[in-house]
């Protein structure tokens, strides 16, 4: 977050009396942070010398998700550039509870200072409840963590437990323990206890005797064929909602089928089966793991109450809330009363010593059972057996509970039989049993997901950033991966493509468009643009990327979100080559001083660009064995160490202008490298470096342009000093006489920019129109104007300037007075509004051309021949 201490800053914590103490009572764990002291106790040291109230809050963020069982310890308090004003910066479990726990901090701070007394109990309550509505359930984590040991991706695709794991159209996804390969005939076969049972019995494995009811007389009917002890369940239920077992008469059957009524209209009347509860885990097909069940229970000391028992299981710090721990406590509902009061008990009986009063009449752990591991002594009859119901319903996870006295004997031999086969079984009892060996059920789960050796679920993934040529390089690269055969999803200023379709128009460079890309299946091949902005709100939508580039770094958007020198900009984009992972490569240009400088945080390979072939530091790499990009002698060449490989004369690519056009040459060099690393053939560059136009459709609002009869008109994007250098360096090469030169202030730059761009046009222009940003971004229209025409000052104080607030009006302007033979540049902020108009004063005299042509034609058909008399 971002902290205004406002008159805090000049309170450090010694110089606030009675704080430090406050603060240590209230949160007595702040004795353990080490802070920078790399020490226990270290932040208490601070506190003592005297710190600021960001840093504290830092602290206690930390601090209270600990408290509320979410371990969690990175912070940072770093300057953010302006007097008081802090980036307080912490890691989370859960985002919501990072949010609140940010708030909270900043409130429990506030009061401390002031002396107030602070409900800290509600805060960790809230917090506890944000953590368990947010957290994935203890079967998809465990999926998950094994997912990232294994460096497979992944994404949360709703607020439950759907999952992606991989990219594009590697991507594998689960929903808890359903996952892409689970069948959803057998789905709807597990979930219908009825149609499973009479798969089962087909198959000659033992099940309960039962019958199928839906009212109560056919209940009836069914307990006098069947006979006590029964068990009722829905046909269609699951963790255990709505079974009752062990009915001995009429009257428990009858509120039994009511209770299972609540869940399904058909009911399952069984002859109950004795012995212990077992479930056995098989995935693909595999037994991986079996656990005895043991419903909720107390066991009587002969001096406490029920009630009290309960209090004493509940205690238990295994125990918590729903999935928090690996326990669940035990809630006295309906049934549970129901079970105490069939003893001939209630709350305030006292059991005597070594009585076990069961409390649920099902082993769910999310009823409050427990669970032992057993998995080493299941009979091989039992495994064959297991086995072969998962193919027998053909479940890819299948859970199969089995009723028996002995697991390590056939059921066969012990009376026992199959009760249930579950589909998306819960993994929380074999993770984390009550008693026995821990299992990780979850590692065959991605085994079977990801079967090869280095299956990781991952596609290509190349990162782009910079400040000028990013979005070109992105386009450049997904062109040339198309041609070769890729099916490229990218991400641009302009929008997001999907195998070169706009599924997405607008400023599309942060991490939610770059996510539409990675959860699309269509796609094997992402290429995406990065920029500052999604950078400082969201960070990144991904880990790690196989190839990062950094175009360069100029001072472009500074003053805002912190960042307000040039070396803070080049820290925040060296973010794009330090997530690259290790056998990936950074792509950084050589020319650039800044850039450069960001190999020494690199834990990647290393590649390098340049327009300079002698430029000392790219000849060292090379003579390193490095692999390079350079303009060398009019090619685009690639290096790998000394040796050349040319692509192409610069001047035979079209988007280079005939080579006149130097900064799309530099965009080139990263782009050839990049395709190059990632195995694409000199031959696919060269095709897709010839068909890859400067035009509307390839690259529209950079270097888009149009011939008139009379002038000619360039659209660009140049919206900072160094992108209007660099155009004014292309069109010095125009030969059109007179040159026209639409541009605005833009609202969220230095002031000391829109000044230079001011200057620059006065430079590159004989006229120029002043036009508004759709969006002032802050400024006020006058303001921006002024300090443009403060720049034309300093340059050419007799400058032809004119103002028209609308880029449209503006370009309409420009294009009935533009004299003969002259070139209008537009630096556009509509890059689309402005193409269609250009497109449609372009097919309007292409009309008047062909009505000219007509009436020529006309005019020649009347004339008479003198010497034939024909007409």
């Amino acid at each position: 977050m971002v902290l205004d201490l406002e008159e805090m800053e000049n309170y450090p914590t010694n110089k606030i009396p009675g704080f430090n103490e406050r603060i240590i009572n209230l949160l007595p764990g702040l004795k353990e942070h080490y802070c920078s002291e790399n020490r226990p106790g270290g932040f208490i040291t601070r506190l003592e010398l005297g710190t600021w109230m960001g840093h504290v809050i830092e602290h206690v963020a930390l601090e209270i998700q600990t408290m509320a069982e979410m371990d969690t310890g990175f912070g940072r308090t770093r300057d953010y550039g302006e007097k008081g004003v802090y980036h307080v910066v912490f890691s989370y479990v859960e985002e919501n509870a990072g949010f609140y726990a940010a708030k909270a901090a900043v409130a429990i701070c506030e009061a401390l200072i002031e002396g107030k007394d602070y409900d800290l109990d509600k805060d960790i309550q809230e917090l506890r409840e944000l953590r368990e509505d947010g957290r994935l359930g203890p079967s998809t984590e465990s999926i998950i963590r094994e997912a990232e040991k294994r460096g497979i991706p992944w994404i949360r695709l709703n607020e439950s437990s759907f999952c992606q794991l991989g990219y594009g159209a590697c991507q594998q996804r689960i929903q808890a323990t359903v996952t892409s390969k689970t069948s959803n005939i057998a789905v709807e076969i597990a979930c219908n206890k009825e149609e499973t049972k009479y798969l089962l019995q087909q198959a000659a494995i033992k099940v309960p005797e039962g019958e199928s009811v839906r009212n109560v007389e056919e209940l009836k009917s069914a307990v006098n064929s069947l006979g006590f002890p029964l068990a009722i369940k829905p046909t269609d239920g699951n963790h255990g909602r709505g079974i009752t077992s062990g009915i001995q008469n009429m009257e428990e059957a009858i509120s039994a089928f009511h209770n299972a009524e609540k869940i399904s209209n058909n009911i399952l009347v069984e002859k109950h089966i004795s012995g212990a509860d077992y479930r056995l885990l098989v995935v693909n097909f595999k037994l991986v793991a079996a656990a005895k069940r043991t419903p909720a229970s107390i066991t009587g000391d002969g001096k406490s109450t029920i009630q009290e028992l309960v209090d004493e299981v509940n205690s238990d710090p295994r125990r918590g809330y729903r999935h928090e721990k690996v326990l669940t406590r035990i809630d006295l509902n309906t049934i549970s009363l129901q079970l105490i009061k069939k003893k001939g008990y209630d709350l305030h009986s006292v059991l005597s010593k070594g009585e076990v009063l069961l409390l649920k009449d099902t082993a769910n752990l999310s009823t409050g059972g427990t669970a032992e591991d057993v998995t080493t002594i299941v009979h091989s009859s039992n495994i064959f057996m297991a086995e072969r119901i998962a193919r027998l319903i053909d479940l890819d996870i299948c859970g199969i509970d089995i009723i028996t006295s002995d697991i390590s004997k056939p059921i066969d031999e012990t009376g026992g039989a199959v009760i249930e086969v579950n589909a998306g079984p819960g993994f929380r009892m074999h993770l984390a049993p009550t008693l026995g060996l821990p299992r990780n059920v979850a590692a065959p789960v991605l085994d079977a997901l990801f079967p090869g050796k280095n299956d990781t679920g991952r596609i290509p993934l190349i990162a782009i950033t910079g400040t000028n040529g990013k979005t070109t390089t992105t386009r450049l690269i997904a062109h040339i991966a198309k041609l070769s055969g890729k099916l490229v999803g990218y991400t641009t200023s302009d929008g997001v493509y999907i195998q070169n379709r706009m599924v997405m128009s607008g400023d599309c460079t942060g991490p939610k468009s770059t996510e539409l890309v990675l959860r699309d299946p269509t796609i094997n091949f992402a290429v995406l643009e990065c920029a500052r902005g999604g950078l400082l709100r969201s960070g990144l939508a991904f880990q790690e990327s196989d190839i990062g580039i950094v175009t360069n770094v100029e001072g472009d958007h500074l003053g805002l979100g912190g960042i307000h020198t040039i070396d803070q900009l080049a820290r925040l984009k060296s973010v794009i080559p330090e997530t690259v992972k290790p056998d990936g490569y950074a792509i950084l240009n050589a020319d650039d001083d800044l850039v450069y400088d960001m190999r020494h945080e690199l834990r990647c390979k290393l590649a390098l660009f340049s327009m300079d072939e002698n430029n000392p530091r790219i000849k060292r790499f090379q003579e390193e064995g490095g692999i390079t990009a350079i303009y060398e002698e009019g090619y685009v060449t690639i290096t790998s160490g000394v040796w050349k490989m040319r692509v192409m004369k610069a001047e035979e690519i079209p988007l280079t202008f005939e080579a006149r056009a130097h900064f799309m040459i530099q965009n080139i060099l990263p782009a050839i490298l990049a395709v190059h690393l990632k195995g694409i053939s000199i031959q696919d560059m060269k095709a897709a470096l010839q068909s890859f136009i400067p035009s509307d459709s390839q690259t529209p609002g950079r270097l888009n342009f149009f011939k008139f009869r009379k002038f000619s008109f360039l659209l660009d994007y140049a919206h900072n000093p160094s992108g209007m250098k660099a155009l004014q360096k292309f069109t010095d090469t125009f030969t059109e006489s007179y040159k026209i030169g639409i541009i605005a202030g833009i609202g969220d730059r230095l002031e000391r920019d829109t000044v230079k761009i001011g200057s620059i046009a006065a430079e590159m222009f004989d006229e120029i129109i002043i036009r508004n940003d759709r969006d002032l971004r802050g400024k006020s229209a006058d303001h921006l104007i002024q300090l443009i025409k403060e720049g034309i000052q300093k340059i050419d104080p007799l400058k032809v300037v004119s103002l028209i607030p609308s880029e449209t009006d503006a370009i309409k302007q420009a294009t009935q007075k533009a004299p003969k033979n002259s070139l209008i540049i537009l630096c556009s902020d509509s890059i689309v509004a402005s193409l269609e108009l250009l497109k449609e004063l372009k097919a309007n005299e292409e009309k008047e051309k062909m009505h000219e042509v007509k009436a020529q034609k006309r005019k020649y058909k009347f004339r008479v021949n003198p010497k034939s008399k024909i007409t």
